[in-house]
């Protein structure tokens, strides 16, 4: 028996398809969908070098009989490394200047926001899904590059010239990436609904991007709290330390006073002397940071990165429902 299609019935070919998306979140992902493929591609590709890179450096590592032997070997002297490097460097500007910054300010000078306002949208509806978006992109994309950034780098740190403290390691790792691309992208999208022109705002962000990264260097040493080791001024400092992050150093008589590095530095071994037996300098007496407190601290600049995050964020829906974008 055949079956025939009533009238009331659309063809197959004439009925609407099913989409991921619909409604506001569909719009902004169709009208940013060039920056949503450089971003993906970037991403895809830098985590995909970055397990080539560990698969070489595992293959190098086991053709040379680690661990039973000494290996000595630099990755970043390699040039997978410094393309990874660059990545890493660069992503903050591409999220903070090429995406945050004209995401609104862009919307507001070619017309884009005033008519979506206008079609039973409210501003307020087309900032969140916006903020959706860009949001969701750095989640995105910070999440799974740091993890195949930590995935690369823990088990084999000993072969990364840089310490566990710089930037380059500290920063592209753990939920300190993720953190930092939300803050930088919820202030490139302030600054572009207070300067309300594209190209001004993406100057103004590149701006605050560089001072922001200045001022997160002086941040990042302050994170975790420092202990104090004191060992003699003949003796060596333990093997255990190789590992630390040497904050500052002084000299110390046996009292427990504190003096500067440089104290006693006369110009003749005699006065030099004299000055060591006159304040009873004994002991050196390092501060420093542990290994041990690298994710404590990174959870810690996360945790500031994303409070800073929801202000900005606030501020831009406060500012948004109460003047026209």
């Amino acid at each position: 028996m055949s079956s025939t299609s009533t009238l009331t019935e659309a063809p197959a070919e004439l009925r609407p398809r099913r989409r991921l998306l619909r409604g506001l979140p569909w719009l902004v992902v169709r009208q940013h969908r060039v920056a949503l493929s450089c971003v993906l591609g970037l991403t895809v590709l830098g985590a995909l070098w970055i397990v080539y890179q560990r698969h070489e450096l595992v293959q190098f590592l086991d053709s040379a009989g680690w661990p039973e032997k000494e290996v000595r070997y630099g990755v970043q002297a390699s040039r997978g490394y410094l393309f990874i490097s660059a990545l890493f460097s660069g992503l903050p500007l591409i999220f903070a200047v090429l995406i945050a910054a004209p995401l609104i300010a862009g919307d507001r000078e070619n017309g884009t926001a005033q008519l979506v306002t206008t079609q039973s949208v409210t501003r307020r509806q087309w900032l969140i899904a916006k903020l959706a978006f860009a949001y969701a992109l750095a989640l995105v994309s910070g999440v799974v590059l740091s993890a195949a950034f930590t995935w690369w780098w823990e088990p084999h740190r000993s072969f990364f010239a840089s310490r566990w403290i710089d930037g380059g390691i500290f920063d592209n790792t753990g939920p300190v990436l993720p953190a930092l691309l939300l803050f930088l992208t919820a202030a490139g999208i302030t600054i572009g609904v207070l300067v309300r022109r594209t190209l001004p705002a993406m100057v103004v962000t590149f701006l605050f991007t560089a001072a922001a990264g200045m001022v997160w260097d002086e941040i990042r040493t302050r994170l975790g709290s420092t202990k104090m080791f004191t060992y003699p001024l003949d003796g060596e400092l333990p093997a255990r330390f190789h590992d630390t992050y040497e904050v500052d150093r002084w000299v110390g008589n046996a009292k427990g006073d504190l003096f500067g590095w440089g104290s006693c530095a006369e110009p003749t071994e005699q006065a030099h002397e004299a000055c060591m037996q006159e304040k009873g300098i004994v002991n050196h007496v390092v501060e420093y940071l542990e290994y041990d407190q690298m994710a404590a601290m990174q959870w810690t600049g996360a945790a500031i990165l994303l409070a800073g995050t929801a202000l900005l964020t606030a501020f831009v829906l406060w500012r948004g429902s109460r003047r026209p974008l």
